[in-house]
């Protein structure tokens, strides 16, 4: 298995309760492997008890990066939320401890 960390980068936004993630291959030979294990469901299950909302994937190919939109993912927002460091850099580092299996899909 491969942490996400060892091949991605992330960068956030946080608007009132909805998260933004850009997970962005390191490589972008590793766009491919990052299209077919980083799903929808998988960042939902990741993110359990955290997004209570709905979670979206758009697929930026030419940047080798996906992008998730998480709603209701921060506790009533930033300004409202009495969750410590619950932000979108935050839930940046959570999503980069996802693991992947080791394949050969580049």
């Amino acid at each position: 298995m491969t942490s996400l960390h060892d091949i991605a980068h992330a960068r956030t936004g946080d608007k009132g309760e909805t998260c933004n993630i850009s997970l962005i291959a390191r490589d972008a030979r590793d766009y491919a492997r990052l299209a077919a294990h980083v799903t929808v469901e998988r960042v939902q299950a990741h993110f359990a008890g955290i997004v209570r909302g709905g979670v979206a994937r758009y697929e930026l190919p030419h940047l080798a990066a996906l992008n998730f939109v998480m709603t209701r993912a921060l506790g009533g927002g930033v300004t409202r939320s009495l969750a410590l460091d619950a932000h979108g850099k935050s839930l940046s580092s959570l999503l980069l401890a996802l693991e992947i299996p080791d394949d050969d899909v580049r």
